[in-house]
């Protein structure tokens, strides 16, 4: 596919995937230089045309988030400016959306601001996989596609014939999700309760449902500093299961994540490539790509369709 009309640009959170999105339409990845004064202040400019352009942005809100956020916010002024037609922003991961409510008071609701300041700039429409709320939606007052990579998950771990698999909910919020993927792979699944006495920590209490003997698949939408999924993984060995695998779409891997996850009761840890990794990593983790459906997902934005059809699951 080509477009005169189509430009993608990439900001400095995840080039590699931005290319592959590109690659996937067969068109070139934006001409564009991202740089920073010594202030650290950000500066953009657009190496081509973009007048009348479709324009979409490519950009995780990954770690530093606040530079990336910054960044991309200049970006789409940058392409106001410039007098594209549209200025689309793909988000494979949505930063600050933990924060969706007020949980205490006199707190924030930064997923609400993180919204209200994309609009406000010049965003026309947002793309994005697997929020943590998928209320965020409504945050917004221009169109949001709302991807999921719950199918791209489950075919791969279907190849695997896993042995009496049972999905795992690591929390109550995840039950939805875990129900998903346990109908499309045709297995049980339980939902571990657990109790957070401060930010990144958990206890487990109660696990609901039949674990032992049975092969743990955890299905979480992130994985941050790992602490909460080891001790699930704990929780689970010590309740008699066999060792587990893994699931998430985003990999935020804060911290020593990494050598966290490097646990022998962990057969694969699967995520995708929302957010870069670093190369150096364990065997253990699996990544797959969500190039091919962000890139159809454009396709079907520029050119018209249903993004209904990406997924198997009606309705999402």
């Amino acid at each position: 596919m080509y477009s005169s009309k189509l430009r993608i640009f990439s900001g400095s959170s995840n080039p590699v995937l931005a290319e592959k999105i590109a690659e996937q339409l067969g068109l070139p990845l934006g001409k564009i230089t991202l740089s920073r004064f010594k202030s650290g202040e950000v500066y953009v400019h657009y190496e081509e045309t973009i007048r009348n352009c479709d324009v979409f942005l490519v950009q995780s809100l990954s770690h530093p988030i606040n530079d990336f956020f910054v960044e991309l916010l200049i970006m789409i002024d940058a392409a106001k400016r410039a007098s594209a037609r549209t200025v689309n922003i793909v988000l494979p991961y949505y930063g600050y959306a933990r924060q969706e409510r007020k949980a205490a008071p006199r707190e924030p609701i930064s997923a609400k601001m993180v919204a209200d300041v994309l609009t406000t700039v010049g965003a026309t429409r947002i793309v994005t996989i697997d929020l943590h709320a998928p209320a965020i939606q409504g945050f917004f007052n221009i169109p949001v596609d709302h991807l999921t990579a719950l199918d791209l998950i489950s075919d791969y771990l279907r190849a695997k014939n896993i042995r009496n698999p049972v999905i795992v909910s690591p929390d109550a919020g995840r039950a939805s999700t875990a129900e998903k993927l346990a109908n499309q792979l045709d297995s049980p699944f339980a939902i571990m309760i657990k109790k957070r006495p401060a930010h990144n920590e958990s206890v487990i209490t109660h696990v609901i449902g039949e674990v032992e003997g049975y092969t743990p698949i955890i299905i979480e939408d992130m994985i941050d500093t790992g602490t909460t999924i080891v001790n699930v993984v704990e929780g689970l060995k010590e309740r008699g299961s066999e060792d587990v695998y893994v699931c998430a779409t985003h990999p935020l891997f804060s911290g020593n994540a990494l050598q966290k996850l490097d646990h022998p009761s962990i057969r694969e840890v699967v995520v995708t490539d929302s957010i870069l990794l670093p190369n150096d990593r364990s065997d253990r983790f699996k990544v797959l790509s969500v190039a091919p459906m962000l890139a159809e997902a454009t396709r079907i934005i520029t050119e018209g369709g249903s993004i209904s059809t990406l997924f198997k699951t009606a309705g999402v």
